[in-house]
């Protein structure tokens, strides 16, 4: 791997300057810029900055009272490439390249803090016991004119003109936006990302792409914190935002970040297909891990105060417990399909969470499920909303409270990670609430 990095930047002298970076616990990327001819120095020593650095809260401000911090002298980690090397970065006027990192202790340790070693974590118990998860994301972001004071669609630059309504797959909202789309798709391919198909979605100006299956879960998490980078980037060269935060119109649905994963034995079968379209009894544990970490893992589904304006009945967002086949009302949906090709839809997600969190938790939660033999209830059948289901968490502070209670979540997540997570949260918590709703949008709509 070192020497195809080293190859890359050979082969591409155009790249006059490097960004790494690494995923902090918002899912933001925190690093440095480093002109090309001194990159070699990163990809052979790697390099450093403070363990604090992945525990900022949203505005990237250290989290007061955070053992990383003054307690620890504020340490240097030590952070070296990930598998994934150099990646272009199309959004940018000037030809560059993004140098994924991850963090380690001086003595090579990973640093628990870290989300990306969270979900390289739990792929490690998975292997352990000879198997692969198969997993996808699909991503929902709106395209936003954030010029005035009202956030407004943009003026597609086909017809001059501002379509104020939802659209549901629309290829005439797609076509308003055909440039940016193209291009879009340009990027993702110089970037090596998946994006398969895209489609206008419930909200206004509201779109969703889908990243291919992979069995590598570590790269479907790189693939996402990547393209919501890319996304946001490229919609600001078109002269436009785009955002992944869960709820920027109160009168339209939010944005989910959808999860499908199926599970490979050590010869390549699915555990999840039985033959016939209920799947196994894997599947059936599988989802039951899944519904028992629901309710604590809220959290992780939900970080901003922003997102639980869209965990609201019947706005295309589930908010009861619940799971069900071919049923886009509850929190878990099987799919219909080939049964090759079972597999689980978890839909709680927003747009806005991190996505080696997401898939972390997800899969944690499966493994436990399959780990104890976990049972589901019945699967329902009908409208989820109209039905007494057990709820999620529907504010911030309760799903901070239930995270922090959790027996299930040390299970799934390091400890370190936890606390860290916590005091990031309600640091966050303490200050949004003196801002006011228009100053906590705009905080949101350029980072989540």
């Amino acid at each position: 791997m070192l020497s195809d990095t080293k190859n890359w930047l050979r082969k591409n002298p155009q790249v006059r300057t490097i960004r790494v970076a690494a995923c902090d616990l918002n899912g933001q990327p925190r690093g440095k810029r480093v002109p090309a001819r001194f990159a070699h120095k990163v990809v052979e020593d790697g390099t450093r900055f403070p363990f604090s650095a992945l525990n900022l809260d949203i505005w990237g401000e250290d989290i007061d009272d955070s053992p990383l911090v003054f307690e620890s002298g504020d340490r240097d980690g030590l952070l070296h490439p990930t598998q994934r090397g150099f990646v272009p970065m199309p959004w940018l006027e000037a030809p560059s390249a993004l140098l994924p990192i991850w963090m380690f202790h001086e003595d090579g340790r990973p640093f628990e803090g870290d989300p990306r070693h969270a979900l390289a974590k739990v792929l490690r118990r998975y292997k352990a016991r000879g198997l692969t998860p198969v997993a996808a994301v699909e991503l929902e972001f709106f395209l936003i004119d954030d010029s005035g004071k009202k956030l407004e669609v943009p003026i597609s630059p086909r017809s001059g003109k501002r379509r104020k309504a939802a659209e549901v797959l629309s290829i005439r909202a797609l076509d308003q936006f055909d440039q940016f789309f193209t291009d879009l798709y340009d990027a993702c391919e110089e970037m090596d990302i998946p994006a398969d198909t895209a489609i206008s979605e419930a909200g206004l100006g509201q779109f969703e792409i889908n990243l291919m299956h992979q069995d590598d879960a570590l790269r479907a998490a790189d693939d996402a914190w990547l393209f919501k980078m890319l996304v946001r980037g490229l919609a600001r060269r078109h002269g436009f935002a785009a955002s992944f935060m869960a709820k920027p119109y109160e009168d339209y649905a939010g944005s989910g970040m959808h999860v499908h994963f199926s599970v490979l034995d050590s010869e390549g079968n699915n555990i999840f297909d039985d033959g016939g379209p209920k799947g196994t009894d894997a599947l059936r544990h599988a989802v039951g891990g899944c519904l028992a970490a629901m309710y604590d893992s809220t959290l992780i589904f939900a970080p901003h105060l922003n997102s639980y304006d869209r965990l609201v009945p019947e706005n295309h967002a589930p908010c009861g417990i619940s799971w069900a086949y071919e049923n886009r009302t509850a929190a878990i949906r099987v799919p219909s399909g080939s049964p090759a090709a079972r597999r689980v839809e978890h839909r709680v997600a927003g747009g806005d969470v991190n996505p080696y969190l997401l898939l972390a938790t997800i899969l944690g939660a499966a493994l436990v499920g399959m780990e104890d033999g976990m049972e589901p209830p019945e699967p329902i059948t009908g409208n989820a909303y109209a039905q007494d289901l057990p709820r999620i968490p529907d504010n911030w502070e309760a799903a901070m409270d239930a995270f922090e209670a959790s027996t299930l979540i040390p299970r799934i997540l390091p400890e370190g990670l936890i606390r860290n997570l916590l005091l990031t949260k309600r640091q966050e918590a303490h200050y949004m609430a003196e801002l006011s709703p228009a100053e906590q949008v705009e905080i949101y709509l350029d980072t989540v």
